[in-house]
């Protein structure tokens, strides 16, 4: 089959429009995908024909949107692969996501003395929850080293882990270095030696690789939907059931409860309600549902291909630019971070957007990662399903212009 790009970025209508009168290349996917037409106007047909609160009425609106949200629910517990749709459990996004597991099961399962281990490579939503944690339990935190080539020290692994480590936290693939885990791999090792849950950041990952998170045997799995061509706000907390039925609620509200009285208190709803108080983001959770249509509808695996395809051509034309510092190793999972010796990523992108480009600098919420390598930001290009050759081509010349018009001011 031949990859549709140009019926593909058809779907995408921001793709058409000018920056600084060039024509804009998105390279900036990693912080955030661009939505297909489809997404949002499915979005713009609940909104205007099939809006109602879910879950709480007898008549024919809230009965649909009642249905279409959780018919969603269902949809992405088989994306996932996970065993039941009660293990979805809708939050505004990863970060949500990771701070409902530390604040409900963390706070029950990990006790003074006990430690989290976690890894150098990791955006701060999935450091900074566990050491808020920690520094109210007096819990250790524990970190898996990162290794020059942009992996980690798996290695290090065994003397990290003891019978004291309640919970790995790890990425999935990192939003900075583009590196992969073998996350399968991993947990394999480590609940062969001890009892330790698992909750795996996949906000970068879900939409470049597959995921089923019964072959992973994670506990917990997080992503947004804002990166997996969806609308913002949104996001997926999967756990297994076992495990949510053993944790109390972290919001109190509506929708969450079976009863309420005065005097004898609340008795909760079941899971996956039971974490999903109030009125939910149902505009958001159509989208999402929609994204996934459109994804499926393209087919994941030719998808992959592509993306696969630009990404080390990419990465071939990176190599050609003489004092250019590219972080991680290959492969390369959608995203490549460098720098340019002697001139500052600020500069580059701020240059870089003059033309119509639109690439990500700074320290991309992982600070530990900068420190690692000794320096305060990166320039980071990121590529989607949209992303082509002719963007790339584009980005190299402009980006070597933009070189040799720093070194005559320098």
């Amino acid at each position: 089959m031949i990859y549709p790009i140009k019926n593909i970025r058809e779907d995408f209508p921001i793709l058409k429009q000018k920056v600084n009168n060039y024509p804009l290349i998105y390279l900036d996917s990693a912080a955030s995908a661009q939505r297909p037409k489809y997404v949002f106007e499915r979005e713009i047909q609940y909104a205007s024909e099939q809006h109602s609160a879910v879950h709480r009425g007898i008549h024919t609106l809230s009965k649909n949107a009642t249905k279409y949200m959780e018919d969603i629910r269902s949809k992405i517990a088989y994306f996932l692969n996970a065993k039941s749709e009660t293990e979805i459990i809708f939050v505004k996004g990863a970060t949500e996501g990771i701070n409902l597991v530390a604040y409900s099961w963390g706070e029950n399962y990990i006790n003074t003395g006990d430690n989290i281990v976690i890894t150098q490579m990791e955006h701060h939503a999935n450091i900074v929850p566990w050491q808020i944690l920690a520094r109210k339990n007096k819990i250790e935190i524990r970190y898996i080293p990162l290794l020059f080539n942009g992996r980690l020290d798996i290695d290090q692994l065994k003397n990290i882990i003891n019978h004291k480590t309640r919970l790995l936290c790890i990425t999935h693939m990192s939003n900075v270095l583009g590196t992969f885990n073998e996350v399968e791999t991993i947990i394999k090792k480590i609940k062969k030696l001890y009892k330790i849950t698992v909750l795996i950041d996949g906000a970068q990952a879900i939409v470049h690789h597959d995921v089923d998170v019964q072959k992973i045997n994670c506990d917990f799995y997080v992503f947004s939907g804002h990166k997996l061509y969806g609308p913002p706000g949104i996001g997926v907390l999967y756990g297994k059931k076992e495990i949510l039925d053993s944790m109390p609620p972290w919001e109190g509200g509506g929708g969450m409860i079976q009863n309420v009285c005065l005097n004898s208190g609340v008795t909760f709803n079941s899971v996956p309600w039971k974490f999903e108080a109030g009125s939910p983001n149902i505009s958001g959770i159509i989208g999402l549902g929609a994204a996934i249509d459109y994804i499926n509808q393209i087919g994941k695996a030719h998808i992959h291909i592509h993306e696969n395809q630009i990404i080390n051509y990419a990465l071939l034309k990176l190599k050609s630019i003489p004092k250019i510092k590219i972080y991680g190793s290959e492969p390369f999972s959608g995203l490549i971070s460098f720098n340019l010796e002697n001139h500052h990523a600020y500069d580059i992108g701020l240059i870089l957007n003059e033309y119509g480009i639109a690439i990500r600098t700074g320290h991309h919420c992982a600070m530990p990662i900068m420190k690692f390598f000794k320096i305060d930001s990166m320039c980071r290009i990121s590529i989607a399903m949209y992303t082509n050759k002719s963007d790339i081509r584009y980005f190299i010349k402009k980006l070597i212009k933009t070189i040799n018009f720093l070194e005559k001011i320098n």
